[in-house]
């Protein structure tokens, strides 16, 4: 199966087990826990049918290559996840909030800002294929189940995509030091996707060209830069906040 992927720990493997369980194709548990979570994980596979293996401790570590797997680990079919922009934005109930990451590479900072894009609202993360971490089990793992809810667009043509959501009248946003304005004096309660660029890089500049605006966070310690993964969560926190008083 070509879009079989491995899942593991509670947060991830419990976030597809109750919203999309038949992406599940069997869950291997460590064998001795009567614990709640274990409790409530083989009642609800049961439910739905799902094959589970009661595995020792050195099974999972095999399996999951050693990682902090909480005693649990999934094989999932990854097609059941998949959906594209079009599908978002023409479902949705409020303007859109999107998330753009131009070249993030590595999967524990694509795991956190799929974590705070969830926890801000935003509908969806796009990046490029060609530059991108893709959806993997430390992904999983450091999303606390965001993976698994919060849908991660790759596309093959990052700035014809960005014409397209300008043509759907979605203002795209990108962070820069080098700023037309700042986040705290941007109005930003309308249809809005921020992008986001490597660390150390920043966005290239074909990304940079498509923007309709350039805004910078502010800085008022001593540190020079953030992780991508705060910078995002600070720019959509900032959005949710406007929308929340806007509403």
């Amino acid at each position: 199966m070509s879009n079989k992927r491995l899942i593991h720990g509670f947060h991830a493997l419990n976030a597809r087990l109750w919203q999309n369980p038949r992406s599940l194709i069997e869950i291997y548990l460590a064998g001795g826990r009567h614990d709640a979570r274990a409790k409530a994980l083989m009642e609800k596979a049961g439910e739905e049918g799902i094959r589970l293996h009661v595995v020792d401790k050195a099974r999972l570590d095999s399996l999951t290559g050693n990682a902090r797997h909480q005693g649990v680990a999934a094989w999932i079919d990854a097609s059941f996840t998949f959906v594209d922009l079009d599908d978002v934005l023409d479902n949705l109930t409020e303007p859109p909030l999107l998330l753009i990451l131009d070249g993030v590479t590595d999967p524990h900072n694509l795991g956190a800002c799929l974590r705070v894009a969830d926890a801000m609202g935003a509908h969806a993360v796009i990046a490029p294929k060609d530059r991108s971490a893709s959806l993997n089990a430390t992904v999983s793992k450091v999303a606390c189940g965001a993976a698994e809810v919060v849908p991660y667009l790759t596309v093959t043509n990052l700035a014809r995509t960005l014409r397209d959501l300008k043509d759907r009248g979605i203002w795209i946003a990108g962070t820069t030091m080098e700023a037309d304005t700042d986040l705290f004096h941007f109005e930003q309660t309308g249809p809005l996707a921020w992008v986001m660029g490597a660390e150390g890089e920043g966005m290239r500049r074909l990304t940079r060209e498509h923007c309709d605006v350039l805004v910078s966070i502010p800085m008022f310690g001593s540190v020079e830069s953030l992780n991508v993964s705060v910078s995002s969560g600070i720019v959509l926190a900032e959005s949710r906040r406007q929308r929340v008083l806007k509403g």
